[in-house]
């Protein structure tokens, strides 16, 4: 697996451990960070995708925040695949310089 084909896999939820592990021996700094940015997202997602359903289950008339969470998550995601299919190292809007120094087990 190519390293630009990891940074890309790197943002789609759950193939995020199929670019981690399947590619450890062509990894370089570019795919690396795209793994951090990508892991960051995705870690950011659950997150708030948890704490804003138990919000909605104790006032169900906030769900279409969820909605609207949901498709803010599908935005950065969309710009993190841009950027490792453009091959190039820019952080995720909003969230991405949390995660640029973080996850060193990924190196």
């Amino acid at each position: 697996m190519t390293p630009k084909v990891q940074s890309i896999l790197s943002y789609i939820g759950i193939l995020w451990l199929v670019a981690y592990f399947g590619g450890k021996q062509e990894r370089n700094d570019l795919s690396k960070y795209h793994l951090q940015q990508g892991l960051g997202l995705w870690i950011i997602a659950v997150i708030f995708n948890i704490a804003i359903s138990v919000i909605v289950l104790i006032v169900p008339s906030l769900a279409i925040i969820l909605s609207a969470v949901s498709i803010l998550f599908l935005i950065l995601m969309i710009f993190g695949i841009i950027n490792a299919a453009n091959e190039v190292r820019k952080p995720l809007p909003v969230i991405g310089k949390m995660f640029e120094d973080k996850f060193d087990f990924i190196g």
